[in-house]
């Protein structure tokens, strides 16, 4: 298997007709010809304002449940194309946005703010995302990167939001 800095030329199409390629892959926003995973962070909006209604707990669960699924969908995906961390699987930047904007109301502040801080995190990598991105493989290690992307960026977010009231 190729290194993530290895990108196909093209995606089969047999994979896009595949629903759980078509969800790894964000619902086809990792197919954008640059900054896929900046794309896959904005497929994340519609899916957070669909779970931001819940209860925290509720949310929490779908939260989990989708990263869950996304250490399959994502190794899944990873395997068919050849590459372990494919720029087109964006499943992990979705996930990772919905951990960043946990228990944060869905205003028009805390989406910009939430993406600009995720995109932050899972860019600059700070130990120990860096770590994680380098010695866990498969759907886990694209998933857990991101996941732990979005604890710091919600972190950020929720002192942020403690400091200014």
């Amino acid at each position: 298997m190729s290194t993530s800095a290895e990108r196909p030329a093209r995606i089969p199409a047999r994979l896009l007709r595949d629903p759980g390629h078509c969800l790894a892959l964000g619902f086809g926003s990792g197919l954008a010809p640059v900054a896929p995973g900046t794309f896959g962070t904005l497929a994340g909006v519609p899916v957070y304002l669909l779970l931001a209604g819940l209860p925290l707990p509720a949310y929490l669960l779908a939260t989990l449940l989708l990263a869950a699924l996304g250490v399959w969908l994502t190794g899944r995906t990873a395997r068919a194309l050849g590459v372990h961390d494919h720029g087109g699987i964006v499943w992990d930047e979705i996930v990772g946005l919905l951990v960043t904007l946990t228990a944060l109301p869905p205003a028009p502040w805390t989406l910009l703010a939430g993406f600009a801080a995720f995109r932050l995190f899972d860019v600059w990598k700070p130990w120990p995302i860096r770590v994680l991105d380098a010695r866990v493989h498969g759907g886990l290690g694209i998933m857990a990167d991101d996941l732990l992307a979005g604890v710091y960026a919600a972190a950020a977010l929720h002192a942020g939001r403690a400091l200014l009231g």
